[in-house]
C-alpha cells in the first residue's frame, strides 16, 4: 500500500541526533515512508544510516546547502501526496500523524499543516520555535501563540484546537507535495531560518490554508543547529525578515513599512548595546546591508498577486514592550 506521507529528515554533522531520534521517528509513523537528506556531513552520519537504519532511505546532497536548497535538493523526486519536514531534533508521540491525516482529507484548500510544538527539555511548555502556531505584525515580526519574544507559556490545554495560522514552523511542517513544487519550494537565498515564513506568506497570496493542528503534539529541542543566542542567527533572521517582506508586501505601503521596520531593527540594535551583546547589534547591521545587496534579484522576478491582511496585530513589539501583553 502507498504511504501518504515522507517524513523527511534533513541532516547534517548530527550523527547523534539521528541516534536518538530516529528510532522514535519509525516506532510512532507508520503512515509514512522515512528519508534523511545528509547535507554533506563529516561526522559519520550516512555510514549510520546505511548500517543501522536500512528502513531509512538516505538522500546525499553533495554540500551543506543549508536548511533551503538541502530540503529543495533533497524532496525533488519525492512522490508522496504529503511532506513532513520535521528536524533531527524532534520526538514524535503515539498516533501523532492520525489528527492530521483527517485534517488533510477533510480540507482540500489546507496546504500546510504545524502540529503543537513543546520543548523536549521541559514538556510542559511550549517551544520557542513554532509554539501553537505562527503570525507577524505589520512590520513582518514573527510570534506565536503560546511565546511571544521570550515569554513562553505552559501547556495547559489553552491551544488543544485548530485554527488557520499565518505562518508553521520549519521544525515540523506538513506540506502538500504539489504545493511544494509549485511555490517552487523554499527561496535558497535564505540559506536557514525564516524561509517557513516566506513560504506561508507565498501559499497564502496563492489562495492556500494553514492550519494549527493542536491535537498532533511533538517535542523540540530547539538551537540545535544554531543556538538561539548566536549572532550569526540574529543575523540570518533580521536579514531573511526583510526579504520577506520586500518579496510578499502589497505594493501600497511598501516601502514606508519596510522603512519603519529598519528604523525597529536600529532600536533592537541600540538594546542589544544596552545589553552588553554588541556582536548582536553588529550582526543586525550585516544583516542590513546584506538585504541591500540581495533586493536586486527579486526586482527580475514576475509581479504576484499579494494579499492586504497579512498581520494580526500592528506592533507585537508595542504589544509586548509597551502594553505588557505576554500572551496571544
Amino acid at each position: 500500500m502507498t504511504k501518504q506521507f515522507a517524513l523527511v529528515v534533513l541532516n547534517w554533522n548530527g550523527k547523534q541526533l539521528l541516534e536518538q531520534f530516529l528510532p522514535n521517528l519509525l516506532s510512532n509513523s507508520p503512515e509514512a515512508n522515512i528519508y534523511v537528506i545528509d547535507n554533506n556531513s563529516t561526522d559519520g552520519s550516512q555510514e549510520l544510516i546505511k548500517t543501522d537504519f536500512s528502513e531509512v532511505t538516505l538522500i546525499e546532497n553533495k554540500g551543506n546547502y543549508g536548511y533551503a536548497k538541502g530540503y529543495n535538493e533533497g524532496l525533488k523526486n519525492l512522490n508522496e501526496p504529503i511532506l513532513i519536514l520535521i528536524n533531527s531534533d524532534v520526538q514524535v508521540t503515539p498516533n501523532w500523524l492520525q489528527p492530521i491525516i483527517k485534517l488533510f482529507n477533510d480540507e482540500p484548500k489546507t496546504a500546510i499543516v504545524q502540529p503543537k510544538i513543546l520543548d523536549y527539555k521541559n514538556k510542559q511548555y511550549f517551544e520557542y520555535a513554532g509554539a501553537a502556531g505562527g503570525f507577524i505584525d505589520k512590520y513582518g515580526f514573527p510570534y506565536c501563540r503560546g511565546r511571544i519574544f521570550d515569554s513562553i507559556e505552559q501547556d495547559l490545554g489553552q491551544y488543544n484546537d485548530s485554527i488557520e495560522i499565518f505562518w508553521a514552523s520549519g521544525a515540523c511542517l506538513f506540506i502538500r507535495n504539489e504545493v511544494f513544487h509549485d511555490l517552487k519550494g523554499f527561496d535558497e537565498n535564505y540559506f536557514a531560518h525564516q524561509e517557513e515564513i516566506d513560504l506561508c506568506w507565498r501559499a497564502k497570496n496563492k489562495g492556500f490554508s494553514i492550519k494549527y493542528c493542536g491535537f498532533s503534539t511533538v517535542y523540540h529541542i530547539g538551537g540545535a543547529t544554531l543556538k538561539y543566542n548566536s549572532p550569526q542567527k540574529t543575523y540570518l533572521n533580521f536579514r531573511n525578515s526583510l526579504l520577506t517582506l520586500y518579496k510578499n508586501l502589497p505594493n501600497k505601503g511598501k516601502f514606508s513599512t519596510i522603512f519603519i521596520r529598519l528604523c525597529l531593527d536600529g532600536i533592537a540594535g541600540i538594546r542589544f548595546i544596552l545589553m552588553g551583546k554588541p556582536k548582536h547589534c553588529f550582526a543586525i547591521i550585516r544583516s542590513h546591508f546584506a538585504f541591500y545587496k540581495r533586493i536586486h534579484f527579486y526586482r527580475k522576478k514576475p509581479a504576484t498577486p499579494k494579499i492586504n491582511k497579512y498581520f494580526a496585530t500592528n506592533s507585537i513589539i508595542f504589544s509586548y514592550f509597551v502594553q505588557g501583553k505576554k500572551r496571544y
